[in-house]
């Protein structure tokens, strides 16, 4: 459970894709096993760090700059994007729908 003042902030895949193409995009970090990169793809230039590793891994991730989390589904960046926020990270969303909603966009 959240404490009371993190709050997740979800963005759809349309929503990231303007992002991306804005004069300061997010870092966009993959959560996902690498397996599943293979299998469904990736958004490019994405950061792959898997969900298990974040936790020793946080220092590779930018404090000044937007990230949004995704995973397949949504559910796994949700947890990223929590835990990020409860460790410092101002600025931290994750994909809704994930890479399944990014790859039905037109």
């Amino acid at each position: 459970m959240l404490p009371d003042e993190i709050e997740v902030k979800e963005i759809t895949a349309k929503e990231l894709k303007e992002l991306l193409a804005s004069p300061t995009p997010p870092l966009v970090l993959d959560v996902r096993e690498p397996r599943e990169l293979i299998v469904d793809g990736v958004i490019e230039g994405s950061t792959h760090i898997p969900m298990m590793q974040i936790p020793n891994r946080l220092e590779e991730l930018p404090k000044d700059r937007m990230i949004v989390a995704q995973c397949a589904h949504g559910n796994r960046s949700y947890d990223v994007a929590a835990y990020l926020l409860m460790n410092g990270f101002k600025d931290a969303a994750s994909l809704e729908g994930g890479i399944v909603a990014w790859k039905s966009l037109k």
